[in-house]
C-alpha cells in the first residue's frame, strides 16, 4: 500500500505534492493539499508528537493526506490501517486537524497494546455494561431494541445505522449523558478506547474521562507509561 501511494506521488507536479518525516520518524505523504490554508499541518503534528509518548507510534509507518475513496464509503475523515494514517485534507480548523491524527493513533496503539488493554477483561465488561444500561435506558424511551445488539463489543453496521439514524447523535447525547464519553464511543469497543485515547490528551486533568469510565482511564493511564 505505501509503494502505490508513492507511485501515485510521481504521477503530480510537486506543486501538487510534498513529503517529510516528523521527528519521530514518520513519513508523512501528502497526496492533496489541505484545502484551509490556515491549518498548519507541520505544527499539528509536531504538537501530536510532543503530547503523545513516542513508544505509542511504533507501529505507524507513514501519515497519509488527501481524498480516499474509503472515507466516502465508510462516512468518515480518517482511518488506520496497515501502518498508515490516512486523514483527509477537508479540515476547519488546527484543532480539528489534531483530534483527527489523536483518534487515529489511538487505533495503532490499541493495536500495539491490545493484551495490556484487554487482556483482563476489565474494559470490554466495562463497555458491555454501559452497553446493557443503554439498552435499558432507550427501552424505556421507547426505542425498543433487541438486548443482543447491545452485547457485541465488535463494531456492527446496523447498530450503528439504530444510533446515528433512528435515534440520532443529538437526542443520543442526552441518553449517554455520564454513560459513554461521546455517541461514536458508544458504536463498538474498538471506538470505546479510541475516544477515551483522546479525551485523555485533549484533557490533562482527565476529570471527564476518570469519571465516565474508570476502568478504561487505567489502561490509558498504563499504556502511556510502559517505557517509562
Amino acid at each position: 500500500m505505501m509503494l502505490k501511494y508513492l507511485q501515485e506521488a510521481h504521477k503530480r507536479t510537486l506543486e501538487q505534492v510534498s513529503s517529510f518525516y516528523t521527528a519521530a520518524g514518520i513519513h508523512v505523504f501528502v497526496k492533496d493539499p489541505i484545502e484551509n490554508k490556515e491549518v498548519n499541518l507541520e505544527a499539528v503534528i509536531s504538537k501530536v508528537e510532543g503530547t503523545v509518548p513516542l513508544h505509542l507510534f511504533d507501529e505507524i509507518e507513514m501519515m497519509a493526506i488527501g481524498e480516499f475513496a474509503e472515507f466516502e464509503e465508510r462516512d468518515i475523515n480518517a482511518f488506520y490501517e496497515d501502518g498508515i494514517l490516512h486523514i483527509t485534507n477537508r479540515q476547519d480548523s488546527d484543532e480539528d486537524l489534531f483530534d483527527d491524527i489523536l483518534h487515529e493513533v489511538a487505533h495503532a496503539a490499541e493495536e500495539a497494546y491490545s493484551y495490556d488493554i484487554y487482556g483482563d477483561q476489565e474494559v470490554k465488561d466495562e463497555f458491555i455494561r454501559k452497553r446493557q444500561h443503554l439498552h435499558d435506558i432507550l427501552w424505556q424511551a421507547g426505542h425498543e431494541a433487541p438486548l443482543s445488539f447491545f452485547l457485541d463489543p465488535e463494531y456492527d453496521e446496523e447498530f450503528d445505522t439504530f444510533l446515528y439514524k433512528t435515534i440520532g447523535y443529538e437526542d443520543l447525547s442526552v441518553f449517554l449523558s455520564g454513560l459513554f464519553l461521546s455517541p461514536y464511543a458508544a458504536t463498538s469497543l474498538r471506538e470505546y478506547f479510541a475516544t477515551a485515547f483522546t479525551e485523555f490528551y485533549l484533557d490533562p486533568n482527565h476529570s471527564f474521562l476518570r469519571t465516565t469510565c474508570p476502568e478504561l482511564y487505567k489502561k490509558v493511564s498504563q499504556i502511556q507509561k510502559i517505557n517509562t
